[in-house]
């Protein structure tokens, strides 16, 4: 067989998989979830597996520690978050009259001088509304509760995935070794030097994305937590966090967590420091995420445009639900990989070059 028949095997062989992949997942995706959140875990948690085993520990005992260590950092975060979040939204619809009050105090001048508009709220109504309400929204953890004992089987299935995950994760951490080297064994040998090239381009592009990432989340809700705690803002803890987690999706973690905080600053009734506080706060957290975290940890070469990874993420989200949000990035970064594969095959092309083709007669030149 030739080359350029054999590379046009290759392709269709590829391509086919790839549909039937894609097909699969498609079809399974309702119960891919806890498959999916565990690969994702066990791909991060690869690098701390292997550092343990260089060092001797023997390699099942490296990944229960490794697991250990991740649910108890889960779980710390999420006693700390949730009831925090809990109280201070509470406290925050408490306040919200004071807001009405002071946005009739400060802001309604404002537009009657500037832009002769008249608008003034009635806050003693807001706080009538807000106080026939309040019982009912105290009440809501029960409905919670009723729904959630009505659904057993949800709930079930909820604690099921829950435990399932750390499961998987432990036999794919535990047997990542051998799946490579049967993926390995399975490429025909022709092909072997340009798939594990592929294959190890895919995976410094994910790896560099994913645990760069998640470095920047993490140093950065420890940037914005600080910053605003300086900045005297009474909800800095739960506002930073949620910020730094949600900076992987572009401008939304951003823009979000402005608004939280923007409105925290306000309703805590302190006139404009803190909300020049929280202005400088983000001003600095842009420029340092933008100019240093980023290009350092993430790496320019990825190539993830930023309006790439919101399309990406809403793309799969429409067409696999929750799972196709998980799976976005990874599945980006490696559709890159193959794009610039298809982008050098094409400027190698005959076509492309020109090779090849016969001369054609384009008749005399303009007289």
């Amino acid at each position: 067989m030739n080359a350029p028949r054999a590379d046009r095997l290759q392709t269709f062989a590829w391509t086919a998989a790839g549909l039937a992949i894609v097909g699969l997942f498609w079809l399974l995706g309702p119960i891919l979830t806890p498959f999916v959140i565990a690969a994702v875990f066990a791909y991060i948690c690869d690098p701390a597996v292997n550092w343990m085993v260089a060092r001797r520990v023997p390699r099942a005992i490296a990944v229960l520690l490794v697991i250990v260590a991740l649910g108890l950092v889960l779980v710390a975060l999420a006693l700390i978050l949730v009831p925090m979040v809990y109280r201070e939204g509470v406290l925050l619809v408490r306040r919200l009259p004071d807001l009405v009050e002071m946005f009739n105090a400060q802001v309604s001048p404002l537009l009657l001088t500037r832009l002769g508009i008249d608008l003034q709220l009635d806050a003693a109504q807001f706080r009538q509304f807000v106080a026939d309400n309040w019982t009912n929204a105290q009440d809501i953890v029960p409905i919670v509760l009723g729904h959630l004992k009505a659904g057993g089987m949800a709930l079930l299935g909820f604690v099921a995935n829950l435990f399932l995950i750390p499961l998987v994760m432990f036999y794919l951490l535990q047997e990542w070794p051998r799946i490579l080297d049967a993926l390995e064994h399975i490429v025909p040998r022709p092909w072997l030097a340009r798939t594990m090239r592929i294959l190890n381009d895919i995976d410094s592009v994910m790896s560099e994305f994913l645990r760069g990432q998640l470095s920047v989340m993490m140093l950065l809700a420890v940037f914005y937590s600080v910053g605003l705690w300086f900045a005297g803002l009474n909800f800095w803890l739960p506002v930073g966090v949620l910020t730094g987690l949600l900076v992987f999706i572009p401008y939304v973690g951003f823009g979000g967590g402005l608004i939280l905080a923007i409105l925290a600053a306000l309703l805590q009734g302190q006139g404009w420091p803190p909300l020049a506080g929280v202005a400088i706060v983000y001003g600095l957290g842009q420029l340092v995420e933008s100019f240093l975290l980023t290009p350092y940890l993430v790496g320019e070469r990825i190539g993830l445009h930023p309006l790439a990874v919101i399309f990406a993420l809403m793309a799969f989200g429409q067409l696999f639900g929750f799972v196709g949000v998980l799976v976005a990035l990874p599945v980006s970064a490696a559709l890159l990989v193959g794009l610039r594969e298809v982008l050098g095959a094409w400027l190698a092309s005959p076509v492309y070059l020109g090779k090849d083709r016969p001369a054609v007669d384009e008749g005399p030149g303009p007289r």
